[in-house]
């Protein structure tokens, strides 16, 4: 009873408050894709789904930086209502190298960044605590990242290729002659760069698929959605959709369509 209570009173992250995405700054266009910010709503606190992505983030929430690692299934975490999260995605392929770890060992985890040898971690912790507003925060974060990002190593090249493979639904097989690795290595080199397997890479791409045909439907009927998202059908969609995100297709289409947005 409690998990269905949880699938039906969840709201997906985005929904939880006002979120947006910024293009980074040309130094860090290399190491980061997106940078964000989430200011979340006052008043008591709601039940938030964070769903999977293919991604590893930095955040600077709560006074502390910290690393949110690849997840394979939706998280809940306790969000401090009225407070605002700052974010970094890294690009695929970025986060290993810059973070100097597998991403296989932050999987579903989210750890401070002092706590994975980081040394300038307390320095920016400090400089970022003094900011007076977020939006200086996010400007100080800017350039703490560039600071940080001109001793990065380069992002791994083969791990944009298996991304931009399973974001677009093909296989992982059609890999193997292009990167010239077996089936074996390629497994290996996506545990070290997402955390799982090339399988579930392309789960969760498709998963996130789905949400963005949500985002721009109105009313498309859920066997379309799953025919649009690239599921063998509607029971499959279902069956994806609620492992990934505990919630169900016709509840996450409720959230994130047009009509149902915030004006």
């Amino acid at each position: 009873m409690a998990s269905e209570k949880r699938k039906d009173t969840a709201l997906l992250a985005a929904r939880a408050g006002r979120y947006r995405e910024y293009a980074p700054p040309p130094p860090l266009r290399r190491h980061f894709s997106r940078l964000w910010s989430h200011a979340l709503h006052d008043g008591p606190p709601a039940v938030v789904a964070i769903v999977p992505d293919g991604y590893c983030d930095l955040l600077w929430i709560d006074s502390r930086l910290v690393v949110a690692g690849p997840d394979k299934i939706a998280a809940f975490p306790v969000l401090r209502p009225g407070a605002t999260v700052i974010g970094a995605r890294f690009a695929p392929g970025a986060a290993a190298p810059w973070l100097k770890m597998p991403l296989s060992a932050l999987v579903g985890c989210s750890v401070p960044l002092a706590d994975i040898g980081r040394k300038d971690a307390a320095e920016f912790e400090a400089r970022l605590g003094e900011c007076p507003d977020p939006s200086a925060a996010m400007a100080l974060f800017c350039r703490l990242l560039e600071e940080a990002a001109r001793d990065g190593d380069e992002p791994a090249r083969d791990a944009t290729v298996i991304f931009a493979a399973a974001d677009s639904g093909r296989p992982a097989s059609c890999l193997f002659g292009r990167l010239g690795m077996s089936e074996r290595q390629l497994r290996r080199r996506c545990h070290h760069h997402f955390g799982y397997g090339a399988k579930t890479l392309e789960r969760i791409r498709r998963f996130q698929r789905f949400l963005d045909l949500c985002r721009r439907s109105d009313t498309m009927p859920l066997a379309r959605l799953a025919l649009e998202g690239g599921f063998a059908d509607q029971a499959h969609m279902t069956r994806e959709v609620g492992e990934l995100s505990s919630l169900t297709p016709a509840v996450i289409l409720g959230q994130l369509s047009i009509s149902n947005r915030p004006g």
